[in-house]
């Protein structure tokens, strides 16, 4: 830890007013250190990261942090708020923020000092010396672990949270029970050697607790009012917990730290493995058979999760784990003496959509489940196939589909080859587009045993030109069978040849069959006659569907409804020689879908004072993701004010998508936005589409919001509770 953090990235003073600003401030003292190479492009990361889940914790805590290729070294950086940041903590504002900055192929060491880190602020005393420490010096030194904190045993016992809460992240262990302190916080010594191998799960020890502690915690309940002491001839109550987030640098290991320390208060053996960047040691199959329940405190679905199959089992997210462990405890040993367990591991270990879901959703969620895991898999295809064929026409012209192979011709001085060299390449990736789709849509339902038989009924789409719709009922056909399959209850002796020979050999003449004879045909007949009424369409006709496409890509940014027009529209393009109907159709999508973050830029721009300082510096990001046709630009404003942003936004897209039609402009290309425009026919009347539809959204918005009544209360604090930057507002260049 000596070199991640010194006094010069520590600030007792932070001024800042929000977590943008607050990050802005600690990381520009890692840049002028030299540990942050690029400021705009690490604060981006940082903000990434922000966006998949709030890094505030109980107990007045931020804890912002990425991997960034913008880093040069592991670093910390620290500073002290008087007013407090909002981090999204449900109890309130953090006075304590730690920005970490991970290098993207940080090594597994630095990655274990800082989960060590994270371990740390799982104990009330040092958190309390950090907010009683007085220079930059003895702070960094804090961090470092080469100072040991002397807090008062008043600020030690949770800095004064409400009576029945957990004490917050510095005391989430301890909650109330005041006589289990000294023992946590001892525990909080062994914890740093402990992290020095973190992926190697430890045992907590048994330690007896007062029967006067039981219950003085949040939802203890009855579940923890027997002591590990009440009985010496009774073993201890055993919880084993899997923890993980996105990032695996924080969370993971404070929700395993918050987990032990309410184990040992509640005399139950806890044992955790943490999922974290650094990898992760699998916990002894023997420790698990002999557990008595599971907690499962996660962001991201958890490795290997059929190990812990047919027990007790408490699934929540990581903050849970965090914020109140004593509750999560409680509740494994409700489930554990009703008899309450898990579902029995399936024997393929459950499928990748079961493995990332509840098992309690419905069958609708988890067919979409289904088909965007393989639209998933298809778009970088689409992405890559036809901004290769896109590229071979731009150089070799529109007659490059019909040169001949560059195995038999091919000129190295002649931009013709060249250009028919990445059509004939991008060609290739577009033909396995519809086996990628089917074979990742049975993968989703049957994991890896679906993959042979998806692929191999997606290819038969493919052959009979059944296309994209053959290949959606293929992989979901493959998937259905391969389930089937895998319920029949085999031998013991055949079950090692199973999913090598038995599942891919009749499972894929179950497919063949059904495709090449029953059904192919049909599709293949449904699919023609789509393509036929596509080609068909002009005048009112085109325009419609235009601006039924435009109001999808901006109904939900980024969603499932935008998925369905955007992976509708590349499929239309996906093969060698598109019709003029597909390519029309495509550009409209492209042009509506950058019209919400672009519009969002631009009424920022035009009326800044409607928006709040961060709205504001979204909008000069949003001007680039616009541009680059990435409709999550518009993300941030649509979650702070929907019924204003969402509308506007679609009536914007529908005009642009009509006017795309109307006039007759089409696309090769997949994605690109504005960099692929000369790859677009009538590329200004494009652009006028996009304007158009860019202006009205933003004209709306303005308008909407110049409508809201604000009070006075609400003018002064954004819809983050964020002060308002009303007074720095006449600095703004705002446009009348």
């Amino acid at each position: 830890m000596s070199d991640m953090i010194t006094a010069d990235l520590v600030d007792l003073d932070l001024s800042a007013d929000s977590k943008e600003a607050a990050a802005r401030a600690l990381a520009e003292r890692m840049v002028a250190q030299g540990r942050v190479t690029d400021l705009e492009g690490f604060l981006a990361d940082v903000a990434a990261r922000e966006a998949q889940m709030p890094t505030g914790l109980d107990g007045g805590i931020g804890i912002p942090h990425c991997r960034s290729a913008h880093v040069t070294e592991p670093t910390l950086a620290f500073g002290r708020s008087a007013t407090g940041i909002d981090f999204g903590a449900p109890d309130g504002p953090a006075d304590l923020i730690f920005l970490i900055a991970a290098p993207a192929g940080a090594d597994d060491a630095h990655l274990t000092i800082l989960s060590s880190l994270a371990r740390q602020l799982m104990n009330a005393e040092f958190t309390s010396a950090l907010r009683a420490a007085d220079d930059a010096e003895t702070t960094a030194a804090l961090i470092r672990g080469e100072e040991q904190p002397t807090a008062p045993p008043a600020a030690a016992a949770g800095e004064g949270k409400g009576e029945g809460e957990d004490a917050g992240a510095g005391g989430a262990a301890q909650g109330a029970v005041s006589a289990s302190e000294d023992t946590a916080a001892a525990s909080v010594a062994a914890s740093a050697d402990a992290a020095a191998d973190h992926t190697a799960p430890t045992a907590a020890p048994s330690v007896p607790v007062q029967e006067t502690h039981a219950g003085t915690g949040t939802g203890t309940g009855t579940g923890t009012g027997t002591s590990a002491g009440s009985d010496s001839r009774q073993r201890p109550f055993r919880v084993v917990a899997v923890t993980s987030c996105p990032t695996g640098i924080a969370h993971t290991y404070m929700a395993a730290e918050s987990l032990e320390n309410a184990g040992r208060a509640a005399g139950v053996e806890m044992l955790v493995e943490t999922q974290g960047s650094a990898g992760f040691t699998r916990l002894d199959p023997a420790v698990i058979a002999t557990a008595d329940g599971v907690i499962f405190a996660h962001d991201v679905p958890v490795r290997d999760k059929d190990r812990f199959a047919g027990k007790p089992t408490v699934d929540v997210g990581v903050k849970a784990g965090i914020n109140r462990p004593t509750e999560l405890i409680a509740e494994v040993r409700e489930k554990a003496a009703r008899g309450e367990t898990s579902a029995p591991a399936p024997a393929s270990g459950g499928t990748p959509v079961e493995r990332a879901g509840d098992s309690t959703e419905g069958y609708g969620t988890k067919l979409r489940k289904w088909l965007m895991s393989g639209v998933s898999y298809m778009v970088p295809f689409v992405a890559a196939g036809g901004l290769l064929i896109a590229l071979g026409f731009a150089i070799g012209g529109w007659q490059v589909n019909k040169a001949p192979s560059v195995m038999d011709h091919f000129l190295w001085t002649q931009t013709d080859s060249w250009g028919a060299l990445l059509f004939q390449i991008g060609g290739v990736a577009f033909k396995f587009l519809v086996p990628v789709l089917a074979g990742y849509i049975a993968y989703g339902m049957a994991d890896r045993p679906g993959l042979v038989p998806g692929f191999v009924g997606g290819a038969i789409a493919l052959d009979i030109n059944a296309g994209f719709l053959g290949g959606l009922a293929a992989g979901l056909i493959a998937g259905g069978v391969v389930m089937a399959i895998q319920k029949v209850n085999i031998p013991a002796a055949l079950r090692g040849i199973m999913p090598v020979v038995v599942i891919p050999l009749i499972s894929s003449a179950i497919v063949g069959f059904l495709m090449l004879v029953v059904i192919g045909k049909p599709i293949a007949s449904a699919q023609k006659g789509l393509t036929d009424w596509l080609n068909s369409l002009t005048g009112a006709n085109a325009i419609l569907l235009g601006a039924l496409l435009g109001l999808m890509m901006c109904f939900d940014l980024g969603g499932p409804v935008n998925k369905v027009a955007y992976t509708f529209a590349t499929a239309g393009i996906a093969v060698s020689d598109p019709s003029d109907s597909a390519m029309k159709i495509m550009a409209a999508v492209m042009a509506a879908g950058m019209v919400p973050p672009l519009a969002m830029a631009l009424a920022t721009t035009v009326r800044g004072k409607l928006f709040t300082r961060t709205e504001r510096e979204n909008g000069k990001a949003a001007w680039v993701l616009g541009a680059s046709f990435i409709s999550e630009g518009a993300i941030p404003f649509a979650a702070a004010d929907p019924l204003r942003v969402i509308p506007s936004s679609m009536v914007g897209g529908a005009l642009t998508g009509a006017l795309s039609m109307a006039f007759g402009a089409t696309l090769r290309a997949p994605h690109g936005g504005i960099f692929v425009v000369p790859l677009i026919g009538n590329p200004f009347l494009y652009l006028i589409a996009v304007a158009a539809g860019v202006c009205t959204t933003a004209a709306l918005v303005i308008l909407l919001k110049g409508m809201r009544k604000q009070s006075p209360e609400t003018a002064l604090t954004d819809p983050a509770g964020n002060a308002s930057t009303a007074p720095d507002e006449t600095k703004q260049p705002v446009a009348a």
